[in-house]
């Protein structure tokens, strides 16, 4: 099991959650099993300074996990990083939130809402994500991504982004692997994982951060927010993402009262 406190909001911590702090399901907070991003491949991921991801999805507006952003309303400590897979690199850019709007229904990440939209204090010249529209855009296999640990028992976060692929699971496999101590609350969530030989997945340090796979188009859409889970890579247990097709009407009313 992948033994992180779930309740703890991600924006209090100053680093990597302790893999063995207690026996609930953990916050997502790194690529396991993944490789080195190249410069150019996901311009709109960016990185929080609590030590969550996100994605840039309008050039003011990041979409990540509620248990990141904290509660609705002013928020200028969550410094934003974008632009860059290097988080040192020349090419980074430094932003901060302004105003948070997270789901109204949030209470923790097994209950389903996880989601919040985050203002920037101004505008990036940069490309953005575009939401998952459902039906074939949420079917697998994603990519996941993100710059924290390497392993459950890990503690150091990565400089550079990491990235995976992984296929995508039916809401009834995951609601079985996960009962009866935890419920899967679909369609609020996706989970995605390989459950015959596990290996890669989200881990600590990647909460927040958007999976993706590529539409009809070609373009990325994002499917799902980097949520909880049990573990890290572990074939028993796949991991858990807010569904973003779901919650889509949702998302961009908040974004309306935001602009």
């Amino acid at each position: 099991m992948r033994r992180v406190l779930a309740l703890i909001l991600a924006f209090v911590l100053t680093g990597p959650i302790p893999a063995y702090a207690s026996p609930d399901p953990g916050t997502r907070i790194e690529v396991v099993g993944g490789r080195t991003a190249a410069p150019a491949d996901f311009p709109w991921v960016v990185h929080l300074s609590m030590g969550c991801g996100g994605a840039l999805i309008q050039p003011r507006i990041v979409l990540t996990a509620a248990h990141c952003a904290g509660p609705t309303g002013n928020n200028t400590r969550i410094r934003v990083i974008a632009g860059s897979r290097d988080l040192y690199g020349a090419h980074a850019k430094t932003v901060k939130s302004v105003y948070v709007r997270r789901a109204a229904g949030f209470r923790d990440v097994t209950s389903g809402h996880d989601w919040a939209v985050i203002k920037l204090d101004r505008t990036l010249d940069l490309p953005t994500l575009r939401l998952s529209g459902g039906g074939s855009d949420d079917v697998g296999p994603f990519t996941i991504m993100g710059w924290g640990t390497t392993g459950e028992k890990e503690y150091r976060s990565q400089r550079y982004l990491r990235f995976a692929q992984v296929p995508g699971l039916a809401d009834n496999t995951c609601a079985r692997l996960y009962a009866p101590d935890y419920t899967f609350v679909g369609p609020e969530m996706i989970c995605a994982g390989d459950t015959k030989r596990g290996g890669v997945d989200t881990c600590q340090g990647d909460s927040g951060g958007p999976m993706v796979r590529k539409a009809a188009d070609g373009q990325y859409v994002e499917v799902g927010i980097v949520s909880w889970g049990i573990g890290c890579a572990r074939k028993e247990y796949p991991g858990v993402y807010t569904q973003v097709s779901h919650f889509t009407k949702d998302i961009r009313a908040a974004i309306d009262d935001l602009l």
